[in-house]
């Protein structure tokens, strides 16, 4: 194959930290209130409109408490986890690493009793016929590591005894999400809209207030932790006085992605974007006999998080050992033609690639990429080939 001679405007391809927006520059941080408390009242105005903006593109309902906290969307999970959990059995649903890594605190850390781990293989999500929904239910939306989404929601009742818990930090902004059916939601910056690490949001449905007002954890809550002020959740948190010090430079980045957001038709805009973003990937996936979706079902293919596999006849003509290999030539040969950085798949996760395709990627950079992934494979192929 004769080598591409176009490469893609952005090739940023990382699955966290994203992508920024098309046409960001540092100037959208000119407006960051720097130097000044983050409780003065400009900079709780700032923080307020981040908080409106996410609210009203996620059509997030008037009754349900939004929050930044620290830690990114896993600093968000665990506050959920050690503020909400324990009261009553927990099925955990576990489809990708990050999944796992939420089981074993639960299991570990927390020792939850009466913890069922629904666990799927990379590739697969669990059966959801038999889940028990007088059990609190936690599980991620997207699987970042294994490109495995949930469909929707329909599998969730309106009336439910427990709480649903849900990592959504790759599916929000780029997927349809049923506040209805969730009574916790978190998610980090740096995923869809391509912010900046460090922050997470919480959201949290009238049910999951109530459990906060109601209940006290059996075990500490570091401070870092604890959503609660004399003995009931704390309003605060929730009106822009964060748990700890955000970074001022990093809410003005936000706000500019959200501003992004809205400019380009809201949700509906940034979901199209990702939708078109894998239907490429498909169509070329369909007729490339090297390679196929780690996803095992079509419609749980992640339209933000694109994890892909060797198809079978190179895992026949190679061991695993070669197939790591063949993934780490295609990740530097992509990386030394400054064509695509960090799509090697997750560490834990088969070999293979992974292709952020989310809203603030361009599909025209997607079309200019496939080719090189082309390319990439077959240097790479007859290189691990000689080897052996």
């Amino acid at each position: 194959m004769i080598k591409p001679d176009v490469k893609p405007a952005n090739n940023n391809f990382s699955s966290g930290p994203c992508s920024k927006r098309p046409g960001w520059n540092s100037s959208v941080l000119n407006k960051a209130i720097l130097g000044r408390s983050h409780r003065s009242s400009e900079a709780k105005s700032r923080i307020n409109y981040l908080i409106k903006n996410v609210i009203e593109i996620l059509a997030i309902p008037n009754d349900y408490y939004v929050g930044i906290v620290p830690g990114s969307d896993t600093g968000a999970v665990e506050i959920a986890l050690w503020n909400l959990i324990g009261i009553q059995p927990v099925q955990m649903l576990v489809w990708d690493s990050f999944g796992n890594d939420w089981a074993k605190d639960l299991k570990e850390q927390l020792k939850v009793n009466g913890l069922n781990i629904l666990k799927a293989d990379y590739g697969s999500i669990p059966n959801f016929n038999n889940i028990n929904f007088n059990d609190d239910i936690i599980f991620n939306f997207n699987g970042t590591t294994g490109g495995v989404r949930v469909p929707n929601l329909d599998w969730i009742p309106l009336n439910r005894n427990g709480l649903t818990i849900c990592d959504a930090t790759s599916a929000a902004f780029a997927m349809e999400m049923d506040w209805s059916k969730l009574d916790v939601a978190t998610f980090s910056w740096q995923k869809c809209l391509g912010g900046e690490g460090g922050h997470g949001i919480l959201i949290l449905s009238p049910n999951a207030v109530e459990r906060i007002n109601s209940y006290n954890p059996s075990w500490p809550v570091p401070k870092l932790f604890n959503l609660k002020k004399n003995n009931k959740i704390n309003i605060s948190i929730f009106e822009g006085s964060t748990i700890n010090t955000p970074s001022l430079l990093c809410i003005e980045d936000f706000i500019d992605a959200l501003e992004w957001a809205r400019k380009i038709g809201g949700l509906q805009g940034l979901i199209e974007l990702s939708n078109n973003n894998l239907k490429l990937i498909k169509d070329w996936v369909e007729i490339t006999d090297w390679v196929d979706f780690l996803a095992q079902d079509e419609i749980t293919i992640s339209n933000t998080s694109i994890c892909l596999r060797f198809s079978d006849t190179i895992l026949n003509e190679l061991d695993e050992n070669n197939q790591v290999l063949l993934e780490k030539n295609i990740v530097k040969i992509l990386e030394n033609e400054n064509v695509a950085y960090d799509i090697g798949s997750y560490r834990s996760a088969p070999p293979g690639l992974r292709i952020w395709g989310g809203p603030t990627i361009n599909s025209k950079d997607i079309k200019i990429l496939l080719p090189w992934l082309e390319w990439a494979f077959e240097d790479s192929y007859k290189s691990v080939k000689k080897g052996n």
